[in-house]
């Protein structure tokens, strides 16, 4: 098989692929996930159910590749945006944008909360932690944290996932406008404090600031840094 024929198969099998993609975001966003069945994509697509299998496996690995388009290009769209200097802020910003995301896109919304342990989305839904994740140690970087790391991502995470559902389930033009704002303040109240570290401010924020700064301190081993973020995580819990 010469160059030419191997590249003018991958672009006929890129553009087969791209279509079957494109008929089931259409079925999923008109009939929900139970409707992008293997037999109404392949007719949707004007394709053989076992040409389905052949380029995504089964329905879960042709739903994590609708997820992961989708959330790829939103991600490039924004890959441009100004980060915010203050990390609450932008906690907020991007809050409001994946809300935003997340209602204009109830069909995708409801592939990456399906069941963690299975989701066709983990993947993507992890990726999407570990940028929260990032957000939340800026915050904790900064002494601005006075929770663990890891339980302001459970909570932002939580307070996202509880607003889209609630707002999905009201009548698009009967929504709570408010709700997002009023969700995440909630959150942020719970979870930060001032600009500015206080004298009299509680043990455990100073001690989540200083774990989140910790890997600058190459001078310590890894064993040595260990060993201090086990202690100021002690500090953390019952340091209020």
């Amino acid at each position: 098989m010469t160059k030419d024929s191997i590249d003018k198969e991958r672009r006929a099998s890129q553009q087969l692929r791209a279509r079957i993609l494109s008929a089931t975001a259409q079925l999923i966003a008109s009939q929900g996930v139970d409707g992008a069945t293997t037999r109404a994509v392949a007719a949707a697509a004007g394709v053989q159910a076992p040409t389905i299998y052949r380029l995504f496996g089964d329905k879960q690995a042709l739903l994590a590749a609708v997820a992961s388009d989708a959330i790829a290009e939103y991600v490039a769209s924004k890959a441009h945006r100004e980060v915010l200097d203050d990390p609450v802020e932008e906690l907020r910003k991007s809050w409001h944008l994946h809300v935003a995301f997340c209602l204009e896109n109830p069909h995708l919304f409801a592939i990456m909360e399906m069941d963690p342990q299975s989701s066709p989305a983990a993947e993507s839904v992890s990726a999407g932690l570990t940028v929260l994740r990032k957000k939340i140690h800026e915050i904790a970087r900064k002494g601005r944290l006075c929770v663990a790391e890891e339980r302001a991502v459970t909570m932002v995470r939580a307070a996202g996932v509880g607003t889209v559902m609630t707002l999905l389930g009201q009548e698009p033009d009967r929504r709570d406008k408010e709700l997002p704002s009023a969700s995440l303040e909630a959150v942020i109240s719970s979870i930060t404090i001032g600009k500015k570290l206080k004298k009299d401010d509680r043990p455990a924020t100073h001690a989540i600031a200083l774990s989140a700064a910790l890997d600058s301190a190459l001078h310590l081993s890894l064993g040595e840094r260990q060993l201090m973020r086990e202690l100021l995580a002690r500090i953390a819990e019952h340091g209020k």
